[in-house]
């Protein structure tokens, strides 16, 4: 699952590092920009460097992304009409063994980040959703653009989905579960899940 979509996960935490910052930002920029720099504060920590603290380096970028990432509205809109069909138990776990999916998915991408540059092209708010746009030139000088999609929870904005040159990370892994509940049930489902989680 998401073998697709490698730069998903570091577009969508990292890209903001180096934005020229312009005084019409406003709090959904702000915020992402504050995950990012906790990010990058653990990634170029020369305390924190090594193989031998890639453990503690994951654990932090982790608490870090769960301030930012809503893990909830992500699984809701990843399965689609198939979420009504599981019970709050069902749900919980969803949440969990898909939020520990990403994170072992794209935690080698983010730890990869090599000063990627961002330049901030757009905020647009709408009551309580925001997108933010950007274009991140890599280090090959290939220019990509990336829309970040937010929800508004109390005073914080949080990431609900990514989306890279016009591609959703959600709508992408709606396609991969749907194929799924075809042919499967919910706990068929989940026991898949287990499976990629715990893979070595």
């Amino acid at each position: 699952m998401g073998k697709r979509f490698p730069f998903l996960w570091l577009a969508g935490v990292l890209v903001l590092a180096v934005l020229p910052w312009s005084a019409f930002a406003g709090a959904p920029t702000e915020q992402l920009k504050q995950t990012t720099d906790k990010v990058i504060s653990i990634l170029t920590d020369p305390d924190l460097k090594g193989p031998s603290n890639a453990e503690k380096r994951r654990a932090l970028i982790r608490k870090i992304a769960d301030e930012r990432f809503d893990w909830n509205e992500m699984s809701r809109r990843a399965l689609g009409h198939h979420w009504k069909k599981l019970n709050e138990e069902e749900k919980k776990t969803f949440v969990k063994l898909f939020s520990q999916l990403l994170d072992r998915t794209y935690m080698e991408k983010v730890e990869d980040y090599s000063g990627e540059k961002a330049t901030y092209t757009g905020e647009t708010i709408d009551e309580n959703y925001a997108i933010v746009e950007m274009k991140v030139l890599t280090s090959k000088n290939v220019e990509i653009p990336v829309v970040n999609k937010l929800k508004k929870k109390g005073e914080d904005w949080m990431i609900y989905d990514v989306a890279v040159e016009g591609v959703s990370f959600v709508n992408n892994y709606r396609t991969q579960f749907n194929s799924l509940l075809s042919k499967s049930s919910v706990s068929e489902l989940l026991a898949k899940l287990r499976e990629k989680v715990s893979e070595k």
